[in-house]
């Protein structure tokens, strides 16, 4: 049985309190922690509060059907965040919302259910969604401690590092920046040590 990330937290937002309750209960049986709302709104309100997403993996069990906000505005209102690409979004839905819940799997759900759903279906895969919230969020860190690392450079190591990516000598770089090879040299080891890398095979993998 596939455990979910360590951390993860899954956001139930569904106007029946005897449904998020009963959720609450299925995903607790399986080592999974939740936390409920109401109403979009509420959620939303969670969203942009103090203490709102904690960089810990996360998915939204979302009913398409509510009063006030619908789960689909909801998700609408979601995705102009980009916030399903780090937090997947996976639907509940009657059989006469099924339409309009495929609708949304096209535009970035990352799954839904029609009630009555198999328990044991929907927490596997909401641990899927989990391990995928997980991985974005890894991705997302390795991406913004790259972009770092290369606005550490200076102007000139950008220079080097984009002619070294190209493939060229250190010959073939002193020529065209008009500089020494031992300038060359310098920058190139300055670039490997603030990049992180050990080679030019390596930074071409870290930055591709």
């Amino acid at each position: 049985m596939t455990a979910a990330p360590a951390g993860a937290l899954v956001f139930i937002v569904d106007d029946e309190e005897a449904v998020r309750d009963a959720l609450g209960w299925l995903l607790r049986t399986r080592g999974l922690a939740s936390r409920h709302f109401d109403s979009a709104d509420a959620f939303m309100a969670f969203l942009d509060g103090p203490s709102g997403l904690d960089g810990q993996p996360a998915c939204v069990l979302l009913d398409v059907r509510m009063d006030g906000t619908s789960g689909l505005e909801l998700f609408d209102a979601l995705r102009a965040r980009d916030a399903h690409v780090v937090m997947p979004i996976l639907f509940m839905t009657g059989h006469g919302d099924v339409p309009m819940a495929v609708d949304a799997l096209k535009r970035g759900a990352f799954d839904f259910f029609e009630k009555p759903f198999s328990d044991n279906a929907l927490v596997d895969r909401v641990i899927a969604a989990l391990e995928c919230s997980r991985q974005r969020l890894e991705d997302l860190r390795t991406h913004a401690d790259i972009r770092a690392r290369t606005d550490a450079l200076t102007d000139r190591e950008r220079e080097v590092m984009r002619a070294i990516l190209a493939g060229k000598l250190n010959k073939v770089i002193a020529d065209e920046l008009r500089i020494s090879m031992r300038t060359v040299e310098v920058h190139r080891a300055r670039i490997f040590a603030k990049m992180g890398v050990r080679s030019a095979v390596e930074l071409a993998n870290l930055v591709r």
